[in-house]
């Protein structure tokens, strides 16, 4: 459990994580040796082979300064037939490769007698604490994750968000979930995020604007709002790929309630899929199924969407440990700076628990 501000009034699952959607596993490799403060996270939408057995899924870009591999078709066809894997930017082609390489050796058909796969890779630069110029991630790295994924993970500067700042502070990895709607409409939304983005003077805990609170630790390197955030939310609810596009949207107000502007550098993507729904592989030439759920049933998805998303941010940063790497470059973890962050919130918002 994390010891940090709990966001909204929506009932979360047992985890508090987007493992709390049934199947949903996820994996972490870390390196963190000097200037090499970088990783890998690999999030599995189910046990199972996910080529042989797509799900229902669809991304969104709010703003498209990142590298990705995959979207394309994935919007195309509706379906997400492989992991996501997370990581730097200079380390998508290896990640992609072995990604391929990975599901060929399960698959042996693929490219020859089956359908090509499509693994989905997406990045964020963790450049300030990582030396990008090693090239320290190898193939074997997202094999290693992938096998290590299950429904409990650690979170913070691990994995994938290794070497990531949020707000000019130390970010990383943080997930969180939310119930939405009642019976017979009860489900489950949960978020992962890549937590890379932000200006310290915009950061927003519970609707209170605390950044101004902190005084950056580096003035002479002032944080532009030109890092990334990359949110996989997942959700047990039967939605087709159009839903799930909706869904997906949603999450950019969970974003924007931790003080993002999303700014022009910020790389800031979606993936969201229904870990339920689960296609024949067929799916990637004959359609896929239409969603069951009624679209005005949607609104509690949102508002778990958001809610959950601002949560697993918020997560990343209370997770973190502060980081030395790259060239002596140091990002703090929030708790420094916030040692009384109860005594702050609870004076300043109502909404604090």
């Amino acid at each position: 459990m994390i010891d940090g501000p709990r966001v909204g009034a929506l009932e979360s699952g047992p985890r508090n994580s987007i493992a709390d959607v049934a199947g949903v596993l996820v994996g972490h490799i870390t390196l963190a040796n000097g200037p090499t403060q970088t990783g890998v996270t690999v999030i599995r939408p189910h046990s199972g082979d996910a080529y042989r057995h797509p799900v229902a899924a669809a991304a969104v870009v709010i703003n498209g300064f990142g590298k990705t591999t995959g979207l394309l078709q994935l919007n195309e066809l509706g379906v997400l037939e492989s992991p996501i894997a997370l990581t730097n930017t200079f380390a998508v082609g290896t990640i992609y490769t072995a990604m391929l390489k990975h599901a060929v050796r399960t698959n042996p058909a693929i490219g020859r007698t089956a359908p090509t796969f499509n693994p989905v890779v997406a990045e964020c630069n963790d450049g300030w604490l990582n030396d990008l110029h090693a090239f320290a991630i190898d193939e074997d790295h997202y094999v290693r994750a992938f096998e290590a994924a299950g429904a409990d993970f650690d979170q913070g500067a691990i994995g994938a968000g290794r070497g990531m700042s949020c707000f000019g502070l130390k970010g990383g990895i943080g997930s969180a979930s939310r119930l939405a709607g009642h019976a017979p409409h009860r489900f489950v939304v949960g978020a992962l995020v890549l937590a890379n983005f932000g200006r310290l003077p915009h950061l927003t805990l519970m609707g209170v604007p605390v950044g101004g609170r902190i005084a950056p630790a580096d003035a002479a390197h002032p944080v532009r709002d030109d890092g990334s955030i990359i949110v996989v939310t997942a959700t047990d609810a039967p939605l087709d790929h159009r839903q799930l596009r909706r869904l997906a949207t949603r999450a950019s107000a969970g974003i924007a309630r931790t003080g993002s502007n999303f700014g022009h550098g910020s790389g800031d993507i979606v993936v969201a899929f229904a870990a339920g729904e689960r296609r024949r592989a067929e799916a990637k030439i004959g359609g896929t199924a239409s969603g069951g759920l009624p679209d005005a049933a949607l609104d509690p998805l949102f508002d778990a969407v958001a809610e959950a998303t601002e949560q697993a941010i918020v997560n990343a940063l209370f997770a973190a440990e502060t980081v030395a790497g790259y060239a002596g470059h140091v990002r703090h973890a929030i708790r420094e700076h916030m040692p009384d962050w109860r005594a702050v919130l609870n004076e300043a918002s109502p909404r604090t628990r």
